[in-house]
């Protein structure tokens, strides 16, 4: 559909895709904030019991919550026109936490795939030192990699996450996050997860092994389907948009529906947020036998100081 001067005309797609986006993005920012609270409470009060798995889930609960508070102010501006420096502000913030969510997953993974392939050399070296120094790094990357926002945004009001300049679309800037901040990601991701499941699937000695290697093979799976289901949809999308910027797509149908492709995959994206706290469960031990709700306000009440 065109408007009048022959342009595409998006104002049914964009109204379709703030209907899904209200609806889902609050369910997900309660439950999120709900469950991601519940996770950091859990840690942060057995912080003399920390290892480096908990360290990383601790920073990707932070991921999650801070990317969760940034729904409120990402949904008001999607639909109202906001100064162009804060638009690159809410979009560097939903940048870093989005990437650096996705880095730490992978650490996580990595992780687990030494402690399996290694396990004696994995148990001994728990120290959550190296985890932390892992963590700041990420944390400066993801900060670092997201100043484009401010160089190649729009300076003008404008609805946030519309309408960025055509140098943010730009093919080697899109190649690289791709290949950086998703291609290699999931590749180690892959092999990791696949060579953990063979290792897994090929002990067959004890009783107590095959009960511990179920239970790893669900923090795998669980872990491998949560990271492709929520970004490969978004990393897709972005590939398609930069096509359409780059004019190499014209047809006004397409360049709809992939509109609205991109706005829903970033929605589907959000949904990590509440998901991750299901990797929680399984992936962290401390988490696993601390989550009961009342043994949670027992042992650490959200209103009392955690006991030390």
């Amino acid at each position: 559909m065109t408007n009048g001067s022959g342009e595409c005309n998006f104002t049914d797609i964009d109204r379709l895709a703030e209907t899904l986006r209200l609806g889902i993005s609050i369910p997900t920012f309660i439950l999120g904030l709900v469950l991601n609270a519940l996770a950091l409470s859990v840690f942060c009060c057995f912080w003399k019991k920390q290892t480096k798995t908990s360290v990383y889930m601790i920073n990707l609960a932070l991921a999650d919550v801070l990317l969760l508070l940034s729904l409120p102010l990402k949904l008001y501006y999607s639909s109202t026109d906001a100064p162009g420096l804060l638009c690159a502000f809410i979009e560097s913030l939903y940048f870093v936490n989005t990437y650096g969510s996705i880095f730490i997953i992978v650490c996580i993974t990595v992780d687990r795939y030494i402690c399996i392939r290694h396990p004696f050399e994995g148990r001994v070296n728990q120290s959550p030192r190296w985890a932390i120094w892992i963590c700041c790094f990420i944390w400066a990357v993801a900060w670092l990699c997201s100043s484009p926002m401010y160089v190649f945004h729009k300076k003008e009001r404008l609805k946030c996450f519309h309408n960025m300049s055509e140098q943010a679309w730009s093919i080697p800037l899109i190649v690289s996050v791709e290949v950086f901040g998703f291609l290699i990601p999931l590749a180690v991701m892959v092999f990791c997860s696949v060579q953990n499941i063979w290792i897994l699937l090929n002990r067959k000695s004890q009783a107590k092994k095959k009960v511990e290697g179920s239970g790893s093979l669900r923090v795998i799976t669980i872990n491998l389907v949560v990271f492709f289901v929520c970004f490969t949809p978004v990393h897709l999308g972005i590939c398609l948009q930069c096509l359409v910027r780059q004019h190499v797509i014209v047809d006004c149908s397409l360049k709809q529906t992939i509109s609205l492709f991109i706005q829903v995959a970033m929605i589907l994206a959000n949904l990590n947020c509440c998901l991750d706290a299901i990797f929680y469960y399984f992936a962290a031990k401390e988490f696993r036998e601390k989550t009961h709700l009342k043994k949670v306000i027992e042992l650490c009440p959200v209103f009392k100081p955690c006991a030390t």
